[in-house]
């Protein structure tokens, strides 16, 4: 006999949004999760008085105003703006590419000076179908700022020569012609004042959690307990490798407590040089306004080769994996016992509002 409704694997956004809906309807769940925390990614740990973001920077943002109110109801959002700083040889620039960049780049001070600049170093390149990510690169943006700010950085995160990364990874790169240093267009933005852990622990107070509970480890304990399974996962994984293996970057994260008030003066700073082998330093205490402590913790983040040990982040989403994807989402479709949802279930690298959107969409399916 089931004892629950729903099984649902993974207490990070998707999951938790999944429990808290369908609790309301009447629905039993039980969330497991192989950490030993819930949050999934976004999880926000206390020390010293700062709330770190464990897992890389979360900044939520979005454009759709019922996503935006649907947050709002478990926590209060400051005003928080993305605006990241890029170091390139002791030399600091503002992105996104803006005109503040363009200014210490070239000196020049009007959006049509610094369009004449790029055009002028496209048409010297003068690269009609880009063979590589290199070559697109240069081709949007000219040498200048592909080669201090986009190389390096890119070559980092996904760990080859961007002569050897296929064009389409880079389909734009957003150029401003403004003096706004706001990395996102989007119309709401900000992070939680208390962090992000207290959204999953409100959404979650009337519901069912084992935490160090790893799925694969008690499949048979855990297999037939729900009518239904809500997987977050990797999709591949739950069908034991059937079709072969999905391709993920991971990442590597050493954070630090220093005894200083304000190391860097920034919450982002990108390290867009090749030989510096981590591509960005956060330092948490900027990310929240009322931070009271003498002291700092910065995380350096460096890009890892992925292996079946460690943690999933970036789906690669070439050809390949893709066309593998496929197969595995087809089979999918016909399995009346799973659901897949989020990053590693829908193999697809989200923002949180869309995985908000994501969640919120399959419950209305069901």
């Amino acid at each position: 006999m089931s004892k629950y409704d729903y099984l649902i694997v993974g207490a990070g956004l998707f999951g938790s949004i999944f429990a808290y809906e369908m609790t309301k309807r009447g629905k039993s769940c039980l969330v497991i999760d192989k950490r030993p925390h819930v949050g999934g990614n976004i999880y926000t740990e206390r020390k010293d008085n700062i709330n770190v973001h464990k897992y890389g920077a979360h900044i939520f943002h979005t454009n759709n105003k019922e996503i935006w109110q649907y947050i709002n109801q478990f926590a209060e959002f400051n005003r928080y703006t993305n605006s990241p700083i890029a170091l390139y040889k002791n030399e600091l620039y503002n992105m996104p590419f803006n005109m503040n960049t363009f200014n210490k780049l070239w000196g020049v001070k009007t959006p049509e000076e610094a369009k004449q600049k790029i055009a002028e170093e496209i048409r010297e390149a003068n690269i009609q179908e880009p063979k590589n990510l290199e070559e697109q690169a240069i081709s949007l943006v000219g040498k200048t700022i592909y080669e201090k700010l986009v190389k390096g950085y890119t070559e980092k995160q996904w760990g080859r020569k961007c002569s050897e990364l296929p064009s389409f990874i880079i389909k734009r790169l957003p150029v401003r012609f403004t003096y706004d240093n706001n990395y996102f267009n989007d119309k709401y933005q900000g992070i939680p004042i208390g962090g992000y852990t207290q959204i999953i622990e409100k959404m979650l107070e009337n519901v069912e959690v084992w935490t160090n509970c790893d799925y694969f480890d008690n499949k048979e304990q855990l297999e037939n307990i729900a009518n239904k399974i809500i997987f977050t996962g990797p999709i591949d994984k739950y069908y034991n490798y059937k079709f072969g293996e999905l391709e993920y970057r991971s990442l590597k994260f050493e954070t630090e407590l220093l005894n200083e008030k304000n190391h860097q003066g920034n919450a982002v700073v990108n390290y867009t040089e090749y030989e510096i082998p981590y591509t960005r330093i956060i330092e948490h205490k900027h990310f929240e306004f009322d931070t009271i402590s003498d002291k700092t913790i910065i995380t350096k983040e460096y890009p890892d080769n992925w292996t079946k040990d460690k943690e999933p982040y970036y789906p690669i989403n070439n050809d390949k994996n893709n066309e593998l994807y496929d197969k595995y989402k087809q089979l999918a479709e016909k399995d009346n016992k799973v659901i897949f949802g989020g990053r590693l279930g829908q193999y697809k690298y989200y923002d949180m509002d869309k995985v908000i959107e994501s969640a919120l969409k399959c419950i209305t399916n069901i």
